[in-house]
């Protein structure tokens, strides 16, 4: 069935995973070169925390605003200029100088950055039907873990033989390779010379979606009309709640790995690939579900609604992390890798709640707005977070900070989900 329809809808999505891949393997480079950092820079915890929350803090601010341009520019421009900026902004991290640089460097990452998910949710939105959304969504949503598989297997080789500022330059400009790429392969459906009639009217056979054009010109929404819809704040809810755990895994684990098991370096390699290589297929797996719900015949709603529940008690057993850690590491990473996947499988349906209800031409914004409110939750966290280890560090116990850290962690999905189904209990398609 898939090859008499065509399946050109599927290089789109490789083209997303890979600029997502290229968006966290820049973001974390931090957290493997944190051991070159905190000497050069003379950092604390809490100094490390607020050079993440200067990433995150921008990444946030600039989601509402990015979400609305993308929409105004379309996906074509939007993602071209979005990755050719933070690949700039990545190599720019190489002629740092000082502590003020380097929040510079951070800030100017995380503010151009921010335009990818926006970006990316927005073309799944033109280019699949509703039915694939969440299984487009999770693969290309598969890249974040990937780019956290790759980063830790080659980062800390080439800052161990060429030192911490090459690998920045390097990785920063391996993105510009995926703008030769895009440009030679993309377009809108409407637009797309490759695409034949069978597969065009599959991305469209969404009826309650045909009456406008992909590539319709863009009309400006009012953000108060946004802001009225409960779908809007129950995406935004569930990302507060939800972000900061992913950005917890990935800024901290390396440190983690460094004060309970001495681990440092070329040594942090294995360890933290196999907890994103895990989460990797939680990524996939969590879109694939929803879709074989779907065509079992279940309501899209309902469908992405239990998937997300499953996932929500799949995080449930990371509050022993830290007890588990202390009879074996691989114990450790295995449940840390378990619940990270379970966020990914949770994150690629989270996004489709967006489109699945809300016109297509307003699902940047939105998926903006949500974005600053994820990470706004993940600048909370990171700033507890870099408190409770110095706190618990300077009492010779900087494992309890990591059991609070842990439970919070197992705890806010079922927190999240229960707060998304109390605003939107029940599906609505909402006209604007």
């Amino acid at each position: 069935m898939s090859n008499t329809i065509g399946n050109y809808r599927w290089t789109i999505c490789a083209l997303l995973f890979f600029a997502t891949t290229i968006n966290y393997l820049d973001r974390a480079i931090i957290s493997l070169v944190k051991e070159y950092l905190d000497v050069e820079f003379n950092w604390t915890k809490s100094d490390y925390a607020n050079v993440t929350v200067a990433f995150q803090a921008s990444y946030a601010l600039a989601m509402v605003f990015v979400g609305r341009v993308i929409d105004w520019l379309g996906t074509k421009k939007g993602y071209a200029i979005s990755l050719a900026s933070w690949s700039i902004a990545a190599m720019a991290h190489f002629f740092v100088g000082g502590n003020v640089g380097f929040y510079l460097a951070r800030i100017g990452l995380g503010v151009t950055e921010s335009g990818n998910f926006p970006a990316a949710i927005k073309t799944v939105s033109e280019w699949f039907p509703k039915k694939e959304r969440a299984f487009a969504t999770g693969i290309l949503n598969a890249g974040t873990n990937v780019g956290a598989i790759i980063a830790p297997l080659i980062v800390p080789f080439i800052a161990l033989a060429y030192g911490w500022r090459i690998t920045f330059l390097v990785i920063g400009a391996s993105g510009l390779v995926w703008l030769i790429f895009w440009f030679w392969l993309y377009d809108t459906p409407k637009r797309q010379k490759r695409l034949g009639s069978a597969e065009f009217a599959h991305i469209h056979s969404d009826t309650d979606e045909q009456q406008v054009p992909d590539d319709a010109p863009a009309e400006k929404t009012p953000w108060v009309k946004l802001l009225r819809i409960r779908h809007t704040w129950a995406y935004a809810a569930g990302k507060f709640l939800t972000d900061g755990i992913w950005w917890f895994y990935l800024f901290w684990l390396p440190d983690f790995l460094k004060e309970q098991y001495q681990l440092s370096k070329t040594e942090l390699a294995l360890p933290v690939a196999a907890a994103y290589l895990l989460a990797t297929a939680g990524s996939v797996f969590g879109g694939w579900l929803p879709m074989y719900l779907i065509k079992k015949g279940w309501p899209v709603f309902r469908a992405r609604k239990t998937s997300m529940l499953i996932y929500a008690f799949c995080v449930l057993p990371v509050v022993f992390a830290q007890a588990a850690g202390s009879v074996n590491m691989w114990l450790a990473i295995l449940i840390i890798g378990f619940a990270a996947a379970a966020h990914q499988a949770w994150s690629a349906n989270i996004y489709t709640t967006v489109s699945d209800a809300l016109p297509k031409r307003v699902v940047a914004s939105v998926i903006g707005f949500g974005g600053m409110t994820g990470t706004f939750g993940a600048v909370i966290i990171a700033k507890v977070a870099g408190w409770l280890f110095d706190y618990f560090k300077g009492l010779g116990h900087i494992e309890t900070g990591y059991y609070i850290m842990f439970i919070i962690s197992g705890l806010a999905y079922l927190t999240a989900w229960g707060v998304m189904h109390l605003l939107v209990p029940r599906m609505q398609k909402v006209s604007i």
